[in-house]
């Protein structure tokens, strides 16, 4: 019979290796870039840095602080009612239906 890891928690992110899905996709962007314009050696070290950044600031932050940061400057837009808009800053009370 063999192994299998469950996971500590419902919601952990997937890993691969050491890191989660979303801190080795610069380091595998950096890998691939490079294979194309000739420059893997490079490529890759740039995104192991931009990893080693992104996994410090991650620790330093709350959950979801990059979801929030791309939201917040107009990188990601919103799907369904994950976020209200960031240009409301005070919300009214729902209506009483009488």
């Amino acid at each position: 019979m063999t192994q299998i890891e469950i996971p500590r928690y419902l919601d952990d992110p997937p890993v691969l290796l050491l890191w989660s899905v979303d801190e080795i996709a610069p380091l595998l962007a950096g890998l691939l870039i490079g294979m194309q314009i000739g420059q893997a050696f490079i490529c890759t070290g740039a995104g192991l840095l931009i990893t080693h950044f992104y996994r410090r600031c991650l620790e330093n932050s709350q959950d979801g602080f990059l979801a929030h940061f791309l939201y917040w400057h107009g990188l990601s837009p919103a799907r369904g009612r994950i976020f209200p808009n960031p240009y409301i800053r005070e919300f009214g009370c729902i209506p009483e239906f009488r």
